[in-house]
């Protein structure tokens, strides 16, 4: 990880923080609103996009162009733009837009900051909930209605009592979801449609494992940051970095994650 100052850490924290809060309020704008519209941006498949998830990223990056111009960024909906600082911003404006369009409060709002290691400070932000998740530089926590908390991921347990959480039962290509039903079949419970709520969950101490496949840098790099901050373990089903996405297997522990790891690879 690059060294930064403690200002400049201040700093990105509390740009990430005002990109959060900009973001709460654009997607709140138009949250279980009447009439709410999405284009698709694939043909084969209903990929949603609205006009809440532009209206958000527009605000963000306008927050990183008064604050932190010379930082890159990579975004879902208006792609990457060069910096100079050698730090890229990593954001999706709203993280589950078909959750968003159903009324389900498990969307969220992905917000992180790498370097050249990848994701070093992220938050998962669920705006109508109106937890913040909160990963990286030494800080590892949840701020919500019910006040502020420490994130600490669970210790080990059996597979055979652990809880899944993945978004789509049809995970991935049909070998893809066939590796994922090894896991699915061992463990307690299997629960779908989750978004980046599941990652968060992950943090908190609730469930023990999230696997997905066919994901982008800005589905994952906020959960990677909020994940390891609170002790667990985000990588793809080979155990390698997952900072591009892909396929991803997110799990609270090391021993979770290499019986998922073996399940995964038959």
């Amino acid at each position: 990880m690059a060294r930064l100052s403690p200002e400049t850490i201040s700093d990105l924290k509390a740009t990430a923080h005002a990109m959060a809060d900009v973001a709460r309020e654009a997607t709140l704008l138009h949250f279980r609103a009447a009439g709410l519209s999405a284009e698709t941006k694939e043909q084969d498949r209903f990929d949603p996009v609205t006009v809440a998830d532009r209206l958000s990223e527009e605000r963000m990056r306008a927050v990183l162009a008064a604050r932190r111009p010379q930082d890159g960024i990579l975004g879902e909906e208006y792609g990457s733009q060069s910096g100079q600082s050698g730090l890229t911003w990593v954001l999706d404006p709203i993280d589950g837009t078909r959750g968003y369009l159903a009324g389900t409060p498990t969307w969220g709002v992905l917000i992180s900051v790498a370097d050249e290691s990848g994701p070093i400070y992220g938050l998962i932000d669920q705006p109508y909930i109106r937890e913040r998740f909160e990963g990286g530089f030494g800080v590892a926590r949840v701020v919500g209605p019910s006040g502020e908390a420490a994130l600490r991921c669970r210790p080990a347990r059996p597979m055979a009592e652990a809880i899944l959480l993945s978004t789509f039962p049809e995970v991935g290509t049909a070998a893809e979801h066939a590796a994922f039903r090894r896991v699915a079949d061992r463990v307690r419970l299997v629960r779908y449609g989750m978004d980046c709520y599941g990652y968060a969950l992950i943090a908190a101490g609730q469930i023990d494992l999230v696997i997905e496949a066919g994901l982008q840098a800005y589905d994952v790099q906020a959960p990677i940051a909020v994940i390891e901050a609170a002790g667990g373990i985000m990588t793809d089903w080979q155990g390698r970095p997952s900072h591009a996405g892909g396929q991803v297997l997110a799990a609270a522990n090391a021993a979770i994650h290499a019986e998922a790891l073996a399940l995964l690879n038959g």
